[in-house]
């Protein structure tokens, strides 16, 4: 069977980011309240919350069509750490109901991301010419 890399990657970079669009789109609809009370807890401004919509919106927006793919993983994994350290640091060693683990999806995504860095867009692409993509 002959191999398509390229196709591989356009399948990843419509998957993964989909789903983490979803969360962006209720942080839209639901408003980021819970994440600015994070950020007070930590001594930080509630106003940095916004930047979720570039780590949940932008970012995967930026996968999806294939432009600057390789920094969009980069703030795509830094959106996901920064989950892990503010929201998530207390499961860390924890498994969840069902005995998986209870930061797999967060782990996914931010590996995720580091795969799109890694990669590039592939060939099917927005955007190819530039060293972000």
């Amino acid at each position: 069977m002959k191999r398509n890399k390229n196709l591989g990657i356009l399948i990843l970079r419509l998957a993964i980011p989909f789903t983490m669009l979803i969360y962006g789109i209720n942080k839209v609809i639901e408003g980021t309240g819970f994440i600015g009370n994070l950020l007070e807890q930590y001594g930080l401004p509630k106003f940095i919350a916004n930047g979720i919509f570039i780590g949940e919106i932008a970012a995967p927006l930026m996968l999806m069509m294939g432009f600057r793919t390789r920094l969009a993983g980069l703030i795509f994994s830094f959106n996901c750490l920064v989950a892990i350290v503010m929201a998530q640091t207390q499961n860390i060693f924890k498994l969840n109901q069902f005995g998986g683990w209870s930061l797999d999806l967060l782990f996914i995504y931010l590996m995720a991301g580091i795969v799109f860095y890694v990669s590039g867009a592939g060939k099917y692409a927005l955007s190819t010419s530039n060293h972000w993509d």
